[in-house]
């Protein structure tokens, strides 16, 4: 039996995954209008993001794999994510100094290698440390840090820009107030993580057998294994997945153009109008995810009472529609409303989906099925990669806001496959050892 732990002690494990998520925010709020400052075009902003979808189709679950079967005197998770915050830290202080394409681009390669060797074994250490009755509140509470720590990543430019002069921006085109948030970021990456396993160390685990040993081979075909056994409530995930995550990667690359385009008509990344709809961006970036932070926690009694599936299929209509009414707002003030509707879906996507996958795969292989899990997120960015650009001028006409109805209309799509998840877990799967 696993001890329970007090809801500080909960949030205190989390309080790492806090950082990780405030270095996605700062790259989702700013890496578009990085490469737009650096001389990249609208259509190809989908594969200068190649860089997450790839690394986490290859790092997650490899990285799952191994920690399932590393042994150290820190457990089998934490070498993992500490050694992804350090890579984060380098990355997230280097990138606001690129004075080229290929090295902003280059970076994010590397920051996103980071993010993803993180990712899954802190995702994995709550499945470890809470028992059964808990885990839905750890993940949660995860979702509730991915909501703080996004927020106050999308606001940090702004709030550096109330102490500085807007206009002021470095030599490459990146506005100063952008290149202290990020060095805000590495601080908080690395230390955030430091303190969640100085706080909440692992359980003692069991050695691992011979063959299950971080060897290749048999790593490998553990994968290989856990692909084939797959519990049908993560088969069936793989639909609504596929529409949540190939809208919300299309809207995070485009937000900001549609909103120059709405609320000032201009397209030229150079312009005072441009780095303001950048700022707006943002702003609203804050909001949503300031909303999922209060939303995650309400979900928690909830999903107890309801269930993760209905939860989650309230939780992806709302934002469908607030993800379509978006693009026709022409005034800042009524930006507000769709974001709470957005705010609702993305608390729903960080917390209900892997309440559902905790809950259906075998303890004995929850590290590996974390890092599968994300095969269901990057499938769907690498789809967006290929096939948005491809659409953009000849079916969206070169028109952001476009890019935008197209995500609402996937997410109420998510909103219906959600009805297809079965919810019951193999129990005697699941207690296996």
């Amino acid at each position: 039996m696993k001890p329970r732990l007090p809801l500080l002690r909960i949030l205190e494990m989390n309080l790492g995954f806090f950082g990780v998520q405030f270095s996605f925010g700062l790259q989702q709020a700013n890496i578009g209008p990085i490469y737009a400052y650096l001389g990249a075009s609208e259509a190809a902003m989908p594969l200068l993001w190649l860089a997450g979808p790839i690394t986490g189709l290859l790092v997650q679950p490899l990285v799952g794999a191994l920690s399932d079967r590393t042994v150290s005197p820190l457990g089998k998770r934490a070498p993992w994510f500490l050694l992804g915050a350090a890579i984060c830290s380098a990355c997230l202080f280097a990138m606001p100094y690129s004075s080229a394409l290929w090295m902003a681009a280059g970076l994010l390669w590397l920051l996103d290698a980071g993010n993803n060797i993180t990712m899954e074994p802190y995702r994995a250490y709550v499945a470890d440390r809470l028992d059964a009755e808990q885990q839905a509140l750890g993940f949660l509470t995860q979702s509730a840090f991915t909501g703080l720590a996004q927020t106050l990543a999308y606001l940090a430019p702004s709030l550096l820009s109330a102490l500085l002069d807007r206009a002021l921006l470095d030599a490459n085109g990146v506005p100063t107030a952008v290149r202290l948030a990020f060095g805000l970021g590495a601080l908080i990456s690395l230390t955030s993580a430091l303190y969640s396993v100085w706080r909440v160390p692992e359980l003692p685990a069991p050695v691992p057998p011979n063959d299950m040993k971080a060897t290749w081979r048999p790593l490998l075909a553990e994968i290989a294994d856990a692909l084939r056994e797959m519990p049908p409530a993560l088969r069936q995930l793989a639909l609504a997945m596929l529409f949540q995550w190939y809208a919300m990667f299309a809207y995070w690359q485009y937000v900001p153009f549609a909103l120059a385009r709405a609320l000032h008509g201009t397209s030229d990344a150079h312009s005072p109008a441009f780095r303001a709809a950048v700022m707006t961006a943002q702003q609203l970036g804050a909001l949503y995810n300031l909303v999922a932070f209060a939303a995650a926690l309400a979900m928690v009694p909830a999903v107890g009472r309801y269930g993760a599936r209905g939860v989650q299929t309230i939780c992806l209509a709302a934002a469908g529609l607030g993800m379509l009414a978006l693009p026709a707002i022409t005034s800042p003030a009524w930006l507000i409303a769709p974001m709470l509707g957005i705010g609702l879906g993305w608390a729903g996507m960080m917390g209900n989906n892997y309440v559902l996958l905790a809950a259906a795969v075998p303890a004995r292989r929850t590290g590996v099925y974390m890092g599968l899990c994300n095969i269901l997120i990057v499938l769907p960015m690498l789809l967006e990669t290929v096939t948005l650009p491809l659409l953009y001028e000849p079916v969206l006409r070169g028109d952001p806001r476009k890019v935008l109805v197209l995500a609402g209309l996937l997410l109420l799509a998510g909103a219906l496959a959600m009805r297809f998840v079965g919810t019951k877990p193999d129990p005697a799967e699941r207690h296996q050892a």
